[in-house]
């Protein structure tokens, strides 16, 4: 028994992803990027208005606890010594807004969570203060000015819930993204709880300087943001602090990176031009340009891709942005009852094997990339009364993939979507065999960092990754007849919703879809060179 536990073992790393409907906490082997255990617990998202989405920072907090907890039994069974853990990263839903007081500990507010639309009014007032030939929030941050960002978030909780005022005014308030959270809570949080954040992470609140990699002053004077509640941002790979409770108290936290760029690591995109494409409650094309940021004028962001390392160069990144994806799947199960559980879709399509003209764009959350919409909303269209259920959950899946080509790239254990995807991009989708490579990327980041040293991040170390490859099975001329049905469809779900003042709350919006969310976590790899040159 002794000699095939040391078979098994080299050094530990774990990784806690934290995403919009899930929390997991996973370990890998340092030397072979093998999976050894993980255990998840589901996410409650609260809507206490049309368009507000909300989660409790307590309930994340606890479910990182408890993941950790269970994770650690599970390795036990497994006669895996925890001792091995060497180091732990985080990887966060970005975007994600919190305040909380140092001085108790406790969140001021429930999370106000990235696909939250409530903002809209504070974005349009902001916009018209942006010069039109001087865009230089776009400029320094890479990112449309957007309900999507957590600024405007701040700039909500600081405009409408007293308790931040107040904590703000005493200089007790503290302002971060799930990483920040998590990260000052592990540490010990009003016992020496380490503030910080990583670049990636700061380069999605659209206060942050992708150039100098610094928070803006002018940024913060224009969102009216007091930058003593900013906290300090770090690089991707470095020891930032201990873990001060549970069962891995000693182990460093030593990774941080938004689940996106954690992906991009975990998919070992390291070289400029290559891609990946994440299928989760949203859908996110990245693309590596190397230390130099690249904008774009079809809806595409610039984002920090990573740094891993404090004396390491910075990477940027292309990003397209779907909000809704795997997401709408729950939406089939939950609100309509068409499917009892997630997995029964790919049945249901499969069934027809076409939507029979029917076409879904399931703008819950207004449109993403490359409109930047948030007037739309979900519809439905092209129904008969031929039309089943089966020709929507076909036409759902369908959905994914043609956002997916609006941004110029490819839930990815259902092969029928895969299929789909590559028919719709008419390029071949290869997929990993292992898919939890948000989690990896995090684990990565920590086990490379300075002081740990248990993962090596060069070439010839990487582990090869196994890949299913789906090979388009129509021809062109279909491909381009469905994917520009589908952009009419788009076109007719715009303008569905008027500004609404920050306390309005009516739903009574015609042909609406409400949000819903899916707990997706699979990744896929683009291979399609032609659809990463000239992205911009």
């Amino acid at each position: 028994m002794a000699a095939s536990k040391k078979a098994v073992l080299g050094p530990l790393v774990g990784a806690v992803d934290q995403g919009t409907s899930s929390t997991r906490f996973l370990v890998f082997n340092s030397k072979t990027a093998e999976l050894l255990s993980h255990h998840q617990v589901e996410i409650k998202q609260e809507f206490p208005r049309e368009g507000w989405v909300e989660q409790d920072p307590k309930e994340i907090l606890h479910s990182v606890y408890e993941c950790i907890e269970k994770t650690c039994e599970k390795l036990g069974q497994l006669n895996i010594d925890i001792s091995n853990i060497k180091a732990i990263g985080v990887s966060n839903q970005r975007e994600t807004t919190v305040v909380w007081d140092k001085i108790t500990g406790e969140p001021l507010y429930n999370a106000v969570v990235w696909l939250d639309l409530r903002t809209q009014s504070t974005v349009e007032s902001l916009s018209k203060r942006i010069p039109g030939n001087n865009n230089f929030v776009k400029s320094k941050t890479g990112l449309p000015l957007s309900t999507y960002f957590s600024a405007v978030k701040l700039r909500w909780l600081l405009d409408n819930v007293r308790k931040v005022q107040k904590a703000v005014e005493e200089k007790r308030a503290l302002f971060g993204t799930i990483d920040s959270w998590l990260i000052w809570s592990l540490t010990g949080g009003v016992n020496g709880g380490v503030h910080c954040t990583d670049v990636t992470n700061a380069s999605r609140t659209m206060l942050f300087n992708i150039h100098s990699l610094e928070w803006d002053k002018q940024l913060c004077e224009f969102f009216g943001i007091p930058m003593e509640i900013l906290p300090n941002v770090r690089s991707s790979s470095e020891i930032y602090g201990l873990m001060k409770a549970g069962a891995l108290e000693g182990v460093p936290i030593s990774g941080c990176l938004g689940d996106q760029s954690a992906a991009l690591v975990g998919q070992m995109c390291f070289q400029i031009g290559q891609a990946k494409n994440t299928y989760g409650t949203g859908c996110f094309l990245l693309c590596n340009t190397g230390h130099k940021c690249v904008f774009s004028d079809h809806g595409l962001l610039t984002t920090v891709a990573y740094k891993l390392g404090r004396d390491k160069p910075v990477y940027y990144a292309l990003e397209g942005s779907v909000a809704i994806a795997g997401a709408v799947i729950r939406w089939l199960r939950d609100n309509l009852g068409i499917i009892k559980t997630s997995e029964e879709i790919e049945k249901l399509a499969k069934e027809v094997g076409t939507s029979y003209g029917c076409y879904f764009v399931p703008a819950f959350s207004g449109l993403y990339a490359p409109y930047w919409e948030p007037s739309a909303r979900g519809i439905i269209c092209g129904l008969t009364q031929f039309t089943n259920k089966c020709h929507i959950a076909f036409a759902a899946l369908e959905a994914v993939c043609f956002q997916t080509r609006e941004v110029d790239g490819g839930m990815t254990s259902n092969k029928i979507l895969m299929q789909l995807q590559a028919d719709i991009l008419y390029i071949p989708v290869v997929k990993p065999s292992m898919p939890e490579t948000t989690a990896l990327g995090a684990a990565m980041a920590a086990g490379a960092a300075e002081g740990v040293g248990v993962w090596s991040l060069e070439p010839e170390d990487l582990s090869a990754v196994t890949m299913e490859r789906f090979e388009p099975q129509i021809n062109a001329e279909e491909s381009e007849i469905r994917y520009s049905t589908w952009k009419k469809a788009v076109m007719k779900s715009m303008g569905w919703v008027t500004t609404q003042s920050p306390e309005s709350g009516d739903p009574s919006i015609f042909c609406s879809l409400p949000l819903g969310f899916f707990i997706v976590s699979s990744m896929v790899m683009l291979i399609g060179a032609r659809y990463i040159s000239g992205i911009p």
